[in-house]
This record gives C-alpha cells, sequence and structure tokens, in this order.
C-alpha cells in the first residue's frame, strides 16, 4: 500500500507535486501548532505597511482544519491539477504555471477591491484564504476543455462535465458552505478561459502569452506524436501514380 501510494506521488507531474506537497505540509504543520495560520493569511495592511509579501502566496496554502472538507479539495487538487498539467497543458509547464499564477492575482485583486466596495466589504473581509478559490477555478477551466465528458455525482445522477461547477456550488451551498469562495473560482477561470480561448479565436491575439523568463524557469521536453507506419500525409509522387 504504501509503495503504491509512493509510486502514484512520484507520477505526478512537477507542479501538481509541489502545490499539493505544500498545501498537505502547511495544513498539517497549522493543524499540530507549528506554524500559526495568522502568519498565513491574506491582510491587504500587513503585505503594504509591513511588507509581509509572503502572504500573497502562502494564503494558498492552506486549506483549515484537517477534516473532510479538507480531503475533498485535496482529491479534486490532485485530480484536476493533475489532469490539466497532464493533458490540457502536456509539454507546456510553463503554461500551466502561468495559469496559476494568473488565477491566484486575479483572485487576490477581486477580494483587494470588495473589501473596498460598501456592500460587499464585511462579505469580502471574511475571505483571508484564497486557497480552495484556487483549486475551483481549476476545476471549472478542466470543465471547459473537457465539457462532453460525463460524471456521476455521488451516485445520485450523471450530468456532462460543462455542468461540474455548477453542480459542486450548488454542493456548497446544501452542505452550509460559503458560495463565494467558489464564485470567486468561477470568475477567475472564466477570465483565463475567455482571455486564453475564446478571445485569440475571436481576434487572432493572445493576450495571456507565457512571459519568457518564465519559461525559462522550466525545460519542458517536446511533445513526440508517433506516425503510424504506411501512412501518407500527402498525395504520392506523380512518378508512382503513373506506375499504377
Amino acid at each position: 500500500m504504501a509503495q503504491a501510494v509512493e509510486e502514484w506521488y512520484k507520477q505526478m507531474p512537477i507542479i501538481t507535486r509541489s502545490y499539493l506537497t505544500a498545501a498537505i505540509v502547511t495544513t498539517i504543520g497549522c493543524s499540530l501548532d507549528i506554524i500559526s495560520p495568522y502568519h498565513l493569511y491574506l491582510n491587504p495592511k500587513l503585505v503594504v505597511k509591513q511588507y509581509q509579501f509572503w502572504r500573497l502566496i502562502t494564503n494558498f496554502l492552506y486549506f483549515r482544519k484537517m477534516d473532510l472538507d479538507f480531503l475533498f479539495h485535496m482529491f479534486f487538487l490532485a485530480r484536476y491539477c493533475k489532469l490539466l498539467e497532464e493533458n490540457s497543458f502536456r509539454g507546456r509547464t510553463a503554461d500551466f504555471f502561468y495559469m496559476l499564477l494568473f488565477g491566484a492575482t486575479v483572485l487576490t485583486g477581486i477580494v483587494l477591491l470588495g473589501v473596498m466596495i460598501p456592500y460587499l466589504s464585511e462579505s469580502f473581509a471574511k475571505i483571508i484564504f484564497l486557497s480552495n478559490s484556487l483549486t475551483f477555478m481549476m476545476v471549472y477551466v478542466w470543465s471547459k476543455q473537457n465539457p462532453f465528458i460525463h460524471m456521476s455525482f455521488l451516485g445520485l445522477f450523471t450530468f456532462t462535465a460543462a455542468y461540474l461547477p455548477w453542480v459542486l456550488l450548488g454542493f456548497s451551498v446544501l452542505v452550509g458552505a460559503s458560495a463565494w469562495v467558489d464564485l470567486l473560482g468561477m470568475i477567475a477561470g472564466h477570465a483565463y478561459y475567455f482571455l486564453e480561448d475564446v478571445y485569440p479565436r475571436m481576434t487572432g491575439r493572445r493576450p495571456l502569452k507565457t512571459p519568457s523568463f518564465i519559461k525559462a524557469l522550466f525545460a519542458d521536453e517536446a511533445v513526440v506524436v508517433a506516425r503510424p507506419a504506411n501512412v501518407r500525409f500527402a498525395p504520392p509522387p506523380e512518378e508512382e501514380i503513373h506506375q499504377d
């Protein structure tokens, strides 16, 4: 059993493995009182006035207390982060990292702006960890890129992947969780999907092109597509036509 878990862990792509490890270590550290959540949560005043810039990162690593909800989010993080990195972003590790960076930036910006809006400030002030929202963003992006995959929710009913974010949002509401967290993830995910997939098809321009300095951080392996033997991808030479 332990060997199987170790093999499963080693087979994870680099970004998924790194994020999952950081999230588990941080959450366990807080549960054992080795790390204090008060040093991790997003606090704009401490970031700006006391230069505690690490909070812009650490608030994405803590998934609250270790309970069923924690296991639920670890499953979604491991599954959909891995599916995106291995399929949609196969051979494009830098692009996948940039997607997460874009999502984290959008989520942070929304919260910082929301705190300044009079009627919404109280709700946004309660959002001090954005880890669940970033996980939900990955689920949303995956559902947009794989809309026709059939899925089942707890064996109760089936639906296509395009509706997965809405099913999970409805489930969160039913169990009494905050819908804001999931909604923020959907907003960030849709922003990425529109700018990366929809807008380029409409205009021919790609605004989310990964910067060269981020690409330099990752040495992506080229994706090789095997060509079947004896399969032509062009018309035969004229000499062969005449010989037939």
